[in-house]
């Protein structure tokens, strides 16, 4: 069921950003789990300023090619976190597989299509 509209779905993405700048001070991330943390969260905040849906200011990507990266992006975190951090002791493994499980229920509830509706600004 498809009933989050493109405009709450940008407001989540600017959220996600902030959360994602905030997690190694607040977690207490170091080393390459901070440092891959900040880089996703640079690359969060550019994917949402650029793509085309209401809340995006340069709006060149495509909605769906924000909606797949979303996809993949969430799938490579869970893969990430058995893989990458399976040993990490500042708690990254349960951080990033339920980031990633987030950020696949908020695809997966997510009305992309209604990106290119008339009042998709509701």
């Amino acid at each position: 069921m498809k009933f989050m509209s493109p405009k709450i779905h940008g407001l989540i993405d600017y959220v996600v950003v902030v959360f994602l700048l905030a997690s190694p001070t607040f977690f207490g991330f170091t080393g390459p789990v901070a440092i891959f943390t900040y880089a996703l969260g640079a690359v969060h905040l550019l994917l949402t300023v650029f793509t085309n849906y209401p809340l995006g200011i340069v709006k060149v990507i495509p909605v769906g090619l924000h909606a797949t990266v979303e996809v993949l992006v969430g799938i490579a975190l869970i893969v990430l976190a058995y893989t990458l951090f399976k040993d990490n002791a500042e708690g990254s493994k349960l951080y990033y597989v339920i980031f990633g499980t987030v950020v696949l229920l908020t695809w997966l509830v997510t009305d992309y299509v209604g990106a290119s509706h008339p009042r998709a600004d509701l």
